[in-house]
């Protein structure tokens, strides 16, 4: 997932691009989480790492040509544990 902020839920990169970003309560942007994590000042589901995980594997497959759904998997259950979210 390289060097790009990501996301510290999912993990997804977010980049420069404000749009991606979820929200506060007050409605300013939160640098931590995407919009698909985090909207008005709290998380979107109420789900377990591992969940998160198994969510996350089919996007990531098809956001890497090549790569299988047990190395997607790999990469996240490396990744998810050091993201704020599941610290």
């Amino acid at each position: 997932m390289g060097t790009e902020h990501c996301c510290q839920s999912c993990g997804m990169p977010m980049g420069a691009l404000n749009d991606m970003y979820g929200t506060h309560a007050d409605g300013t942007k939160s640098e931590d989480y995407c919009e698909l994590c985090y909207t008005a000042g709290s998380f979107n589901s109420d789900i377990t790492m591992e969940e998160m995980i198994e969510t996350c594997v089919p996007h990531v497959v098809a956001a890497n040509p090549g790569m299988t759904l047990d190395q997607a998997r790999k990469m996240m259950c490396a990744l998810l544990p050091n993201l704020k979210r599941w610290q």
